[in-house]
């Protein structure tokens, strides 16, 4: 693909700089600062017009303005299950009535979201999710069950949930996609789970009855809804994605220089290896930008850029040598303490080949998908 920009996106960039600058510090908290972009016209860039209140932009300007987003250090964002996730799929499989009621929110930075797929008993195993509906007299369903590794699920105001919706269903068949308001007092509990950084934006959340009157397209029709929404996880997100990385891998090599540790011809190689395959992962989703029906496009860029950022968390540590790996100078055994940057992204990213769809599950993916290869045998150890 022949990606490029022109002087029109350039000065578009400059526009995108000018209001990052200005409103990027002002402190506010990420619910705030969702109604702030959403004010200014920033949610939904890459959504077709139809009077959701976004503003529709060509590719190169969503990149231009997801790169300088993420160069701004303006705060992590609340919306982007909302607007990346549910409203493509909304655009894909969704009823006018849908579009129209959820749509204008997430543009307004009004409405957040969360997504519930994994559960306890099915890891990485999707079609085998336990958590069931039950359609009550007034037309809307009765959720039972659990999900876990629910991101911002504290904060979000709806989610959508994959349930069993057939009795006896089994593995893909019998499952619905629904949209589930999270103001539940007694039907829906979340509690945070403690991560190893000490943060706790994963959560449990737990269904006992609680209500949903809206499906996704149509009942029985999740698996091909949840399908589709996996193919809209990566894309121009990614390129931001890599702006924070190349800003963590320059983090690295400034250490290893004042360490002295860049002397170490090893050191070196590791370093030059992660600049290079940074390259390439930019190139790659330079190219695979807007290539409809590439099914093994998102896996690839998830194997890729999973491993790396778990190597360079590896070797954020390596470069500080004995220092890198306790407290502050003055902490006192017993007390608590903040990670550094380079502790946190290393105890981060020993997540990163799992969440968002396992190694294992991308390589199967490619296999099956795209190379053809025969299936893989269900319930072989």
């Amino acid at each position: 693909m022949d990606f490029g920009f022109a002087a029109e996106d350039e000065t578009f960039r400059t526009e995108v700089r000018e209001w990052l600058t200005a409103h990027a510090g002002a402190g506010q908290d990420r619910r705030t600062w969702e109604r702030t972009l959403g004010r200014a016209g920033w949610i939904g860039l890459g959504w077709p017009a139809g009077g959701y209140g976004n503003r529709p932009l060509p590719l190169t300007r969503q990149v231009v303005w997801a790169e300088e987003y993420a160069r701004s250090g303006a705060p992590p964002r609340s919306g982007h299950i909302g607007e990346n996730l549910l409203a493509p799929t909304l655009l894909a499989h969704g009823t006018d009535e849908q579009k129209d009621r959820f749509l204008p929110p997430v543009a307004a930075g009004e409405e957040l979201w969360c997504q519930g797929y994994s559960e306890p008993g099915a890891g990485s195993d999707l079609a085998g999710v336990s958590t069931r509906a039950e359609p009550g007299a007034d037309g809307a369903y009765r959720i039972t069950g659990q999900k876990i590794w629910t991101s911002l699920a504290h904060e979000a105001d709806w989610c959508f949930v994959l349930a069993r919706t057939e009795q006896g269903s089994k593995r893909h068949h019998g499952l619905s996609f629904l949209l589930v308001p999270m103001d539940q007092p007694g039907r829906i509990e979340v509690r945070p789970i403690r991560q190893l950084t000490g943060t706790g934006d994963f959560n449990e959340v737990f269904f006992d009855g609680a209500r949903a009157e809206h499906v996704v397209g149509g009942a029985g029709q999740g698996w091909r809804v949840a399908m589709s929404l996996l193919g809209f996880e990566r894309g121009v997100s990614t390129l931001a994605q890599q702006v924070g990385f190349a800003e963590e891998l320059d983090g690295v090599v400034r250490a290893a220089v004042a360490s002295g540790a860049v002397r170490d011809p090893v050191v070196r190689e590791r370093l030059v290896r992660q600049w290079a395959e940074l390259r390439v992962m930019r190139w790659n989703a330079l190219r695979t930008l807007g290539r409809a029906g590439d099914a093994g496009a998102p896996s690839v860029a998830k194997l890729l850029w999973g491993g790396w950022h778990q190597r360079l968390g590896e070797l954020a540590l390596a470069v500080r040598g004995p220092a890198g790996g306790v407290g502050p100078a003055d902490w006192t055994p017993g007390s608590p303490y903040e990670l550094d940057a380079f502790q946190h992204l290393f105890l981060f990213s020993r997540a990163d080949t799992i969440y968002g769809g396992s190694d294992q599950v991308q390589r199967t993916i490619i296999a099956e998908r795209v190379l053809g290869l025969p299936r893989e045998p269900k319930g072989v150890v």
